[in-house]
């Protein structure tokens, strides 16, 4: 089977029609040291479908399968158990995209559901209403960050120790093209959270304070008094979860005040799938609402009274003069968002609190476990299903070590911030209700070993 149908007589008749000798006229552009002059080392030549097929296969059977061992990785994407009537229902027809659709006379049925995410969205973060999704946690929270500065007119932003240093990379790119201001720092290995720090950089030109909840640490702290204080300066705060089924047992950001919440979906209803694609949450206040990226889904009645669902609010660049829109984000993670909202429907709110109630059971259960490893420090005094873990040795090399053996440790903070001598013996643990009692101890017996 070819994979391209096109014969050469074609591609003759195509290079004639637009008066190209060859298909290096097509490339006269690219400077001729940046052409390759021989094929790629390593990559074989063409080959059958079939041939393919089993060269791909071959490979796959390298990968370390997560159900197949100890699986403590965290740090925003998360490992739990999706019900197999979630799988089953994104796979049909009428549901198998990744997009919006544009004429909402036909396609109520995708409409229905994305307003139903949204409830769903809104009531877990404690926000009056959110968005059809983003792309991801990450560009959701720069996306807050821009809304921020909308709505106040500054662009100073103070950015907590405690947010995952992949969102504070990808904030910071973007602002190199906006001009935004952001103040970072580096979190330390100890049981408290900067909240206070930040309380006392609020000033007049701050426009919003960003702080992740339960933080990088896996950190759970009260968010009240911090926007409290936001607010008599007439700044925002935007919170920021990775990890939302925590919500299921923690007050919600937005009944503390948090005026944007936004975060990743992936651990409800999304399978790892080697790093995406994953669902951005994103809620916030009313009054705030037109100023929201993205897209809003609403109800409403047709000609004859009969309810019907819209496009409520589309304020991109595709849909209105680009000097009014929002946001360029041009779409929402449709199939995913479904996937969320299948699952959150299977749990329902006791469903949810369960849950959470498994995963934070668990991961006290191992972090008093692994915290009578000799060598072993357990940061955290408070903490959801992800908690920080202070070694003898330097964590990095140590994960590699257990990798090797078969055991997925956690996460090295030496990994999440390289060259940061202080965290190179910090090594996150996040524990969820696929995590066995056996595989507790196959990771104690493991660290008491290797920091023997």
């Amino acid at each position: 089977m070819r994979y391209l149908p096109l014969t050469p007589a074609d591609r003759s008749a195509m290079l004639q029609a637009v008066g190209a000798k060859s298909i290096d006229d097509l490339f006269v552009d690219v400077p001729q040291e940046a052409r390759l002059s021989d094929p790629i080392a390593g990559l074989p030549n063409h080959a059958s479908e079939l041939s393919v097929e089993r060269q791909l296969a071959a490979l796959a059977r390298q990968n370390t399968v997560a159900g197949e061992v100890p699986f403590f990785l965290g740090c925003g994407a998360y490992r739990h158990h999706v019900p197999a009537t979630v799988d089953h229902i994104i796979q049909r027809g009428e549901f198998l995209t990744a997009y919006t659709p544009y004429q909402p006379e036909i396609a109520q049925g995708t409409l229905q559901m994305l307003f139903e995410f949204q409830t769903q969205v809104a009531r877990l973060l404690g926000c009056d209403v959110a968005n059809a999704s983003m792309y991801d946690g990450s560009t959701a929270c720069w996306e807050a960050i821009t809304m921020a500065r909308r709505i106040t007119r500054r662009a100073k932003a103070l950015i907590s120790a405690g947010l995952h240093p992949h969102y504070v990379s990808v904030a910071k790119t973007m602002a190199r093209f906006t001009g935004d201001e952001l103040h970072t720092a580096l979190p330390k290995l100890e049981a408290n959270t900067d909240i206070g720090t930040l309380i006392g950089q609020i000033d007049g030109d701050t426009s919003c304070v960003v702080v992740q909840y339960p933080d990088i640490l896996g950190r759970v702290a009260d968010l009240s008094e911090l926007a409290a204080r936001a607010h008599e300066k007439g700044a925002l705060l935007v919170a920021v979860v990775t990890e939302p089924v925590a919500l299921g047992l923690l007050k919600s950001p937005g009944e503390m005040g948090a005026d944007i919440v936004v975060g990743e979906g992936q651990s409800i209803g999304v399978g790892l799938q080697f790093g995406g694609p994953y669902v951005g949450l994103f809620a916030c206040k009313e009054k705030f609402v037109r100023q929201m990226p993205g897209r809003l889904c609403g109800e409403t009645v047709d000609a004859e009274g009969k309810r019907g669902f819209v496009l409520t609010l589309s304020t991109r660049e595709q849909h209105i003069r680009r000097e009014k829109a929002t946001s360029n984000i041009c779409t929402n993670s449709g199939l995913c968002a479904l996937a969320f909202s299948i699952h959150m429907t299977l749990l329902g709110e006791k469903g949810l609190r369960g849950l959470a109630e498994l995963n934070h059971a668990g991961a006290v259960a191992a972090a008093e476990r692994l915290a009578k490893v000799p060598g072993v420090e357990l940061v955290n005094t408070s903490f959801f299903n992800e908690f920080t873990l202070k070694l003898s040795k330097e964590a990095r090399p140590l994960v590699r070590r257990l990798a090797d053996r078969g055991i997925l440790a956690g996460v090295s903070l030496g990994r999440l911030y390289p060259g940061v001598d202080a965290l190179e013996h910090g090594l996150v643990v996040a524990v969820t209700e696929t995590t066995t009692p056996e595989d507790v101890e196959a990771l104690a017996s493991a660290l008491q070993e290797d920091l023997a």
